[in-house]
C-alpha cells in the first residue's frame, strides 16, 4: 500500500512559478513510477510528468516541456514538480500518482495510487 500526500499548490500570475511536493509512504518507494497529472474543469485528467524512481528516467507532456521539471529525493520518499513560466492554461487540480508496473506511461488508468490533489491557479 502506498499513500501519497501533495502540497505546494496556490495562485500565481502568468509567468510565475510554483513547486509541488508529493510525499510517499511505504517501504517500496524505489520500485515505483510516480507522476503528476492534472485535471481542469470539463477536461480529462492528463499526464504532466512521470519519473522512474530507481533510475530517474522521465517523461514530459509536450505542453510542459522546457517549463516543468520533475525530480525525486530518494532519501525522503519525495517527488517534486517545479513549474516555471506558468500560463493560464496550466490552471487545474494537480494530482500525484504512483504505480509499480513498468514503463513511463502517461495513461492515468495505469496508476493505482493517487493523492488528494492540490489546486494550481494561474491568472493572466
Amino acid at each position: 500500500q502506498v499513500q501519497l500526500v501533495e502540497s505546494g499548490g496556490g495562485s500565481v500570475q502568468a509567468g510565475g512559478a510554483l513547486n509541488l511536493s508529493c510525499a510517499a509512504s511505504g517501504n517500496m518507494y524505489s520500485s515505483l513510477h510516480m507522476g503528476w497529472f492534472r485535471q481542469a474543469p470539463g477536461r480529462q485528467r492528463e499526464a504532466v510528468a512521470i519519473i522512474k524512481i530507481s533510475l530517474g528516467n522521465t517523461y514530459y507532456a509536450d505542453a510542459v516541456k522546457g517549463r516543468f521539471t520533475i525530480s525525486r529525493d530518494k532519501s525522503k520518499n519525495m517527488v517534486y514538480l517545479q513549474m516555471n513560466s506558468l500560463k493560464p492554461d496550466d490552471t487545474a487540480i494537480y494530482y500525484c500518482a504512483a504505480k509499480f508496473s513498468a514503463g513511463l506511461s502517461p495513461r492515468p488508468t495505469e496508476y493505482i495510487y493517487w493523492g488528494q490533489g492540490t489546486q494550481v491557479t494561474v491568472s493572466s
